[in-house]
């Protein structure tokens, strides 16, 4: 048996004929999507309720994570604590998810006890109350945990910077404050409940261990009546106002580091460069061997970490970069930022470090694919983000294809000082 060396770098070897696991669909009765991920070993299953509404059509601030969130506390047949004492008693629970232009409640049952928690999914989801006296208790407590967040200088930074981006008038720059939370009203959320919450708006997700009995239950809870009405809504394009202000700062008392963003609006993920341009991304400071990691953190020692992300919503993306640091080393980390920048669209990159960054991101992308609920995660994330079919496969072929003269042109093409957008928060 050949001993260890320690000291030698373990072998890289390429990933290669992946395959991407495609859920088995089938339309219920009532119309209904329903797709199976039948690939689970234990006996546990979990089913995705989505829905068509989000922030994006809301009508009021916080109306659509409200109204999830309220789900579960009342119904025509269970109270709030009954909820919590059956799902407790058959080893169940739920999540409740919101996204840009959905939200989604998903339950987590033993097999066995699947058919008795669906009967409550189907209840919270199908005849909630909204009662107004938990209604006063989720507010208060939204509110206070709200406040607590609000003291952390990243989490005003992040603020501050999507409402310099986009404007008060477009859903990810308008900001809750906490009024907001003591506004919002039952009505405000049967009224939400009743347009978005329907059968023509839904599409199911089920995962695990999937059984003939399993499959049947969803199907007649949730497939043969059609429930509710869907609402007349029309795509709105609302209006982006870039702030004219290249920085922004606000001042916080007793803050121990500085929190730093960057960023700016970039091209949306439907067009032809933004895969190849999520690989440049990643290598300028997607991971930890990345281009900011390994010469702010490493190198110059500014900060515990830094990064760079793209993150895309329904009409735009955004290029993010974020670090907290010492008040000491502010100036000097957004100048290393920018330096970096300025290599990649002066500099070829080598054939070896983007080497590494592809097998990094496949290597990512495989990891979407190791268990059931993995699997049912990444084709909500597709579903959530209005992306095609084939984006896995298509995101794998980017990865794969994008050269050193690619990433060289789209550093040019897309990394932008001037419309550069710098957010400091701290003392």
């Amino acid at each position: 048996m050949r001993k260890l060396n320690r000291t030698e770098t373990p072998e890289v070897k390429a990933i290669n004929n992946i395959e991407f696991f495609q859920p088995a669909k089938i339309k219920m009765p009532n119309g209904i999507p329903l797709e199976i991920i039948d690939v689970g070993v234990q006996d546990v299953v979990r089913i995705d309720i989505l829905f068509e509404g989000g922030r994006w059509q809301q009508d009021h601030k916080l109306q659509s994570l409200f109204t999830n969130r309220m789900l579960r506390e009342g119904t025509n047949r269970y109270t709030s604590s009954g909820i919590s004492e059956k799902l407790d008693f058959y080893g169940s629970w739920m999540q409740f998810s919101n996204y840009p232009k959905h939200t989604c409640v998903t339950l987590y049952s033993l097999s066995k006890y699947f058919k008795e928690a669906l009967d409550i999914l189907y209840s919270i989801i199908i005849e909630p109350l909204f009662p107004e006296k938990e209604l006063s208790r989720l507010r208060d407590r939204s509110k206070q945990q709200f406040l607590v967040h609000s003291s952390r200088v990243s989490f005003i930074a992040n603020r501050l910077l999507f409402h310099s981006l986009y404007g008060s008038e477009h859903p990810i720059g308008n900001t809750s404050v906490p009024e907001d939370f003591l506004k919002i009203s039952s009505s405000d959320l049967r009224t939400f409940h009743e347009k978005y919450y329907n059968s023509e708006g839904c599409s199911i997700y089920l995962s695990g261990k999937i059984s003939t009995a399993v499959l049947q239950d969803v199907e007649t809870v949730f497939g043969e009546q059609s429930f509710g009405n869907k609402a007349d809504w029309k795509a709105t394009l609302y209006p982006i106002k870039t702030s004219q202000d290249k920085r922004i700062t606000f001042k916080k008392e007793g803050a121990l580091q500085n929190a730093v963003r960057m960023g700016s609006l970039t091209i949306n993920k439907g067009h032809a460069d933004y895969l190849k341009f999520r690989v440049l991304v990643t290598l300028f400071g997607g991971y930890f061997g990345s281009r900011l990691m390994s010469n702010i953190r490493e190198d110059k020692g500014y900060t515990y970490g830094i990064s760079s992300s793209l993150i895309p919503y329904p009409d735009s993306s955004v290029l993010l970069i974020a670090s907290d640091t010492d008040p000491k080393y502010v100036e000097s980390l957004i100048e290393e930022v920018y330096k970096e920048m300025r290599r990649l669209k002066s500099e070829k990159v080598s054939a070896n470090e983007l080497s590494k960054v592809k097998n990094y991101m496949i290597g990512d992308l495989c990891r979407n694919y190791e268990t059931a609920f993995s699997i049912a995660d990444a084709w909500l994330a597709v579903k959530t983000s209005d992306l095609n079919q084939d984006y896995f496969a298509k995101m794998l072929s980017a990865i794969e294809d994008v050269s050193v003269d690619d990433i060289y042109v789209l550093a040019n093409r897309y990394f932008n000082e001037e419309i550069m957008r710098e957010v400091i928060v701290g003392q």
